[in-house]
């Protein structure tokens, strides 16, 4: 008795442990989206992500975010309202995981819809998802390869 009472302290101790992390603990933690998390805290957008959700982010990643021409790239992360537009157009209220994806028009927090198509590989406006269904407790990432404008 004594053995089964000590393992189930143990047991829910490592549960407590195990605690989930939200989305930009999550994206900070899978180490290619630095660039990601500076524009986050630029745009002050780092307590929204880690707030209840549930989001939907698409993610660009350091990659996506050099095809940007650095001159370009430092203007953003100095203009806090664009920047925070293009951030929050990567992001769709909701969680859908990648099995729930439909091809069509999709609203973002931005405000603009982005298109979501799935002929061939899943897009989003331009850019290709290439990793789907990183699961935060707060949501969900789906990584893509380049930056994604609002119209």
């Amino acid at each position: 008795m004594k053995k089964l009472l000590i393992a189930s302290v143990l047991t829910v101790g490592l549960t407590l442990s195990a605690h989930a992390k939200d989305i930009v603990d999550t994206a900070v933690a899978a180490g290619s989206f630095k660039t990601l998390a500076t524009a986050l805290g630029a745009a002050g957008l780092v307590d929204t992500l880690k707030g209840k959700g549930p989001f939907t982010v698409f993610a660009p990643t350091d990659e996506a975010f050099a095809k940007i021409p650095k001159a370009d790239l430092d203007a953003l992360l100095k203009d806090k309202a664009k920047l925070t537009a293009v951030l929050t157009y990567h992001v769709v209220p909701g969680k859908v995981m990648a099995a729930d994806v439909r091809a069509g028009k999709v609203k973002t927090v931005q405000g603009s819809e982005l298109t979501v198509a799935t002929a061939g590989a899943v897009t989003v406006d331009n850019a290709k998802v290439i990793k789907t269904d990183i699961v935060a407790d707060n949501g969900v990432i789906h990584v893509i390869d380049s930056v994604i404008m609002p119209k």
